[in-house]
């Protein structure tokens, strides 16, 4: 990653942009270039997307955004970040259209799909900023391995050993009566 901007921007300044030519995140007023995913990344988004709306709707639990949605995780200097994947609650944002801008209330889960170019350790910093801004569960998919992470506390430790093949992924608090088998998610 490298960064394109040296004057630390707002989100509202960031937002304004139109000369962006790729993807790109707001960390501590800076830009930050993303690498283009892989067609293996937006096939995963895409039935972890599917999975997670189905339930959701079915249960009238909350809304699922995808394509890095901007969520404001820090004022001065500002971020926003873009999960992969993201489901918030009809308590955080009620039904009907969403306003204009980056939401600065954050997500209840935070999915995101591990790249071939993804450092652990930058992965685990990204979890650690979700987890302090208030958001309850981080999911991190790890295609290689076929592998699922669950993180639920603020010091971005694993709740749990990663689940794979049959194991049942859960989120009981946030999407009550969800139960999914990891395998499905990279199907």
């Amino acid at each position: 990653m490298t960064t394109t901007a040296t004057k630390l921007l707002t989100a509202e300044e960031y937002a304004s942009l139109d000369h962006l030519s790729g993807p790109t995140e707001l960390i501590r007023g800076v830009i930050v270039e993303l690498n283009q995913p892989y067609p293996r990344h937006g096939e995963i988004c895409a039935e972890l997307t599917f999975l997670i709306q189905s339930h959701a709707k079915k249960h009238r639990l909350g809304r699922v955004l995808i394509n890095d949605s901007g969520f404001i995780t820090e004022r001065d200097p500002d971020t926003v970040r873009g999960p992969d994947v993201a489901f918030i609650s009809f308590q955080k944002t009620p039904p009907g259209p969403l306003p204009e801008g980056y939401l600065e209330v954050v997500p209840d889960i935070a999915f995101e799909v591990m790249s071939p170019s993804d450092r652990w350790s930058e992965v685990l910093k990204k979890v650690g900023e979700f987890l302090a801004a208030g958001v309850a569960a981080v999911c991190v998919l790890n295609p290689e391995t076929e592998t699922v992470q669950i993180f639920q506390d603020k010091s971005a430790q694993e709740s749990g050993h990663p689940l794979s093949g049959d194991d049942l992924v859960t989120f009981p608090e946030q999407l009550p009566g969800f139960a999914c088998p990891a395998k499905q998610f990279f199907a």
